[in-house]
């Protein structure tokens, strides 16, 4: 299927992503921010929802999102012991916005993703703090980085150095033309498994590199879904369920150490958090549809993957761990991708 013009989450229109990035020796790490539209996000809820495909994760905020099927709040993602952190930040943030949380309404739900990135960065050091979420926050816009920035600068993928990745599809209906984007933060799987095009690319490198230090996968991907498509929450929960296919294609075997948490939304419908005594309306697709959108999603997550892969720069951590870059390695062993 085609991508939008960006080949990224931003082209979904309103869409806007953010990153802070730590690098400083041990200190690797940062903060993502994902705004789903540009107005006031609590006062203009948008249908949301959450899958998990192996729960070994301590994402923040998905139980109310998954019983109210909606997003109030920016998405954060960082490493795992820095969710409170972003937390408390996202709080900052919303009462700031509106004064009336907490005192005249009800309170706010932030939604944090986290990953393990513990092998590059002093993750026991705790080194994001607030200033660094409102700095993704800030930073957001259309245009970003991928690779080893943000939530993305400590992670691995199939033991090659991992990191953010993005990449979209537009979904052709008769009634319009929409757009599925994909981000991810990679730090999952095992470097035998993994594939490339249908090509075993992993066990090709494996055999090259002659390693002992690939582990048992215990890192974790973040997928988060925008669209524009106009669907329920139901609708919505049944197409972010098909990143699997995604996963699968590059090589993932969602294994029992790898947390596979995948967070939606779609920005075809706001919700008002102001009541209204009046019904309210919600589009959608019909169902006869929606296998075009589950084609799409999966298309973009193994797509979002292979970039974040491609895209990495080379990171030296804690304990001067290291590990190399996918492009170096196909470079160092004269292996080609197609």
């Amino acid at each position: 299927m085609k991508p939008g013009e960006r080949n990224a989450i931003t082209d979904v229109e309103g869409v806007t992503v953010g990153h802070t990035t730590i690098h400083d020796g041990k200190v690797q790490t940062g903060v993502t921010a994902i705004l789903p539209h540009q107005g006031n996000l609590f006062q203009q809820k948008v249908i949301a929802s959450s899958y998990v495909l192996n729960g070994f994760g301590k994402t923040m905020g998905t139980i109310q999102l998954n019983e109210l099927g909606t997003l109030e709040t920016p998405i954060i993602l960082t490493n795992t012991l820095s969710i409170g952190t972003a937390a408390d930040a996202v709080f900052e943030y919303m009462l700031e916005q509106n004064h009336e949380i907490g005192d005249t309404t009800g309170t706010v739900n932030p939604v944090i993703g986290e990953c393990n990135d513990m092998f590059l960065n002093d993750i026991r050091g705790q080194h994001v703090q607030k200033h660094h979420v409102h700095e993704a926050i800030a930073n957001a816009s259309t245009s970003f980085e991928e690779g080893s920035v943000g939530a993305g600068r400590g992670m691995l993928c199939y033991s090659l150095k991992g990191g953010i990745g993005t990449a979209s599809r537009k979904v052709k209906l008769q009634h319009g033309t929409y757009t599925i984007g994909v981000l991810v933060v990679t730090n999952f799987g095992i470097l035998r498994d993994l594939h490339i095009n249908g090509k075993k690319v992993g066990k090709n490198l494996k055999e090259a590199l002659l390693h002992s230090w690939e582990e048992k996968d215990k890192g974790s991907v973040m997928v988060i879904i925008a669209t524009d498509l106009p669907v329920s929450e139901r609708q919505l929960h049944r197409i972010i369920k098909r990143t699997s296919t995604g996963l699968a294609r590059t090589g993932s075997i969602i294994t029992t150490g790898s947390g596979e948490i995948i967070i939606g939304f779609s920005t075809a419908n706001k919700v008002a958090h102001q009541y209204q005594p009046q019904t309210q309306k919600l589009e959608t697709i019909h169902e006869e549809e929606i296998d075009t959108a589950f084609r799409a999603v999966g298309e973009a997550t193994e797509e979002a993957v292979l970039n974040s892969l491609v895209t990495a720069t080379h990171v030296i951590g804690r304990d001067e761990n290291e590990r190399p870059t996918l492009m170096d390695s196909l470079q160092k062993f004269s292996m080609k991708l197609t």
